[in-house]
């Protein structure tokens, strides 16, 4: 007998599953489809994100970054260690925790939410009258379902560098990256975006020779220029990673237990040996083999799906989220995105605004920002000022050993609106939480000046920087 429900879901990543939980409160009848697997060919929630992307990157940062502490930070505190090193096995066991952790855990939220989790892939067989039939197929089984609404969710895939076979041996993607079982004298990783930088990061610091190759000739190119200046200068001189931009990639040839790498850079051909390879050139909307030709739904050239400001399709009742349609690829914007289209089915009024959706690399020092950059602004013509001040300058940076970077702040010339908030330094990814709710409620630089900040705090640098769009810093 088929299945109704109220809505279905397809993708239990982190857009997919908040979605679903959100429908569920709201009073629907919910199902959620996934296909992904674990290492082990068992079904596990939360897509990529949870399996092989934020989580268990950020497990393995925090490891590394320990150690580098311990090696290079902690006698500044008289504290001497002996006989320091790495157990990469513990290490990687501590990630796999984490993630079965917060999988399993998906799993709970959907009993107590009521939600059916589906196991399979979920592809649209044909438009009903009112909402689809789905598909969904696990191996040799399949099962066909009805929902009056859809959400799809599928997230994205690793982009490939064309003529390249990802073997997640010796060339690799983020999956492969985040499971090195034995520790590569000289890893070389093609792209210096968001995952080459923190998985360059988490490898050289506990030992590899790392060299990160960039097609753009310009490093980080869309981070606001103060702070892609400031990160290139730390990451290459005091973490020690090499940092090629301008690359073009000519010849990639696997060895037995190597990889070769040729290439040009600024009219030079170079060649360079490593142990292993990651590519990490960005990604791709997973939003093929959905059966979308069976209901008429569009999908561009890209694979993004085109939504209204509400997420609708071009189909009645089936909407997009997260990675498959406009905006940035980020978890968190997707899971605002899944309660937003819970709400509207139900005739609530559910919104993201995009243009708040702060970013962050989770590097050494974090990298966090929201708004517009400086460039931006420029481009447009726009009268802006600027407020900068230094972690080297604040108390508690000095006090936690972690003094690089610092806050700047951009605000509208006239009416001093804040325009955007570029942060480097320790625990940026907090405190850019601030600048996203005060750009939310329109707040101008001098209410961030005029609130009260914690001594000492590293909040206190945002507040600063605040003080500093009006040229009167405190402690500068």
């Amino acid at each position: 007998m088929t299945k109704n429900f109220d809505v279905a879901v397809i993708g239990a990543g982190p857009g997919g599953y908040v979605a679903a939980i959100r429908a569920s409160q709201l009073g629907f009848k919910v199902c959620c489809i996934d296909d992904f697997t674990d290492e082990n060919g068992n079904p596990s929630l939360g897509g990529t994100c949870l399996n092989v992307g934020c989580i268990p990157s950020k497990a393995l940062l925090e490891s590394s970054e320990n150690f580098e502490k311990a090696s290079h930070k902690f006698s500044e505190h008289g504290i001497n260690i002996k006989g320091l090193s790495v157990d990469l096995a513990t290490m990687l066991q501590r990630k796999n925790n984490i993630v079965s952790q917060f999988t399993g855990g998906i799993g709970l939220l959907f009993k107590k939410n009521k939600v059916e989790s589906l196991h399979g892939r979920g592809r649209f067989v044909e438009k009903l009258k009112t909402g689809c039939r789905i598909e969904i197929s696990n191996g040799d089984s399949q099962e066909s379902i009805k929902a009056t609404n859809i959400i799809i969710a599928t997230g994205s895939l690793p982009r490939p560098l064309p003529g390249l076979n990802i073997d997640n041996d010796l060339i690799c993607d983020n999956v492969g990256a985040l499971s090195f079982t034995k520790l590569p004298k000289r890893l070389g990783v093609i792209g210096a975006g968001v995952i080459g930088l923190e998985m360059g990061s988490v490898w050289k610091r506990i030992g590899s020779d790392v060299t990160i190759l960039e097609a753009m000739p310009d490093f980080l190119g869309t981070v606001d220029t103060a702070v892609a200046k400031e990160a290139k200068r730390i990451f290459t001189k005091s973490l020690g990673l090499k940092i090629i931009t301008g690359v073009n990639i000519t010849e990639v040839n696997t060895r037995k237990k190597s990889v070769e790498v040729v290439y040009e850079s600024r009219g030079n051909k170079e060649k360079v040996v490593f142990d292993k390879l990651v590519v990490s050139i960005g990604r791709v909307p997973n939003s093929g083999d959905i059966g979308a030709e069976n209901i008429g739904l569009v999908v561009d050239e890209k694979g993004m799906i085109p939504v209204d400001e509400h997420n609708r399709t071009n189909v009645n009742n089936v909407f997009a989220i997260g990675d498959v349609v406009r905006g940035p690829m980020l978890a968190h914007k997707s899971s605002e995105e899944g309660v937003a289209v819970a709400e509207t089915i139900a005739g609530q009024k559910g919104h993201v605004n995009l243009a708040t959706i702060p970013w962050v690399i989770y590097t050494s020092p974090e990298i966090a920002w929201v708004g517009k950059t400086e460039e931006e602004l420029k481009e447009s013509a726009a009268s802006y000022r600027v407020g900068q001040f230094p972690f080297s300058v604040s108390g508690r940076a000095k006090a936690i050993g972690e003094t690089g970077g610092f806050v700047k702040m951009l605000a509208d010339t006239e009416t001093d609106k804040i325009l955007g908030v570029h942060i480097i330094g320790p625990y940026a990814s907090e405190l850019i939480t601030e600048a996203v709710i005060a750009m939310e409620f329109e707040a101008t630089s001098e209410d961030i000046a005029r609130i009260v900040h914690a001594h000492p705090s590293l909040s206190e640098a945002v507040h600063e920087a605040a003080l500093g769009v009006d040229k009167r810093y405190l402690s500068l």
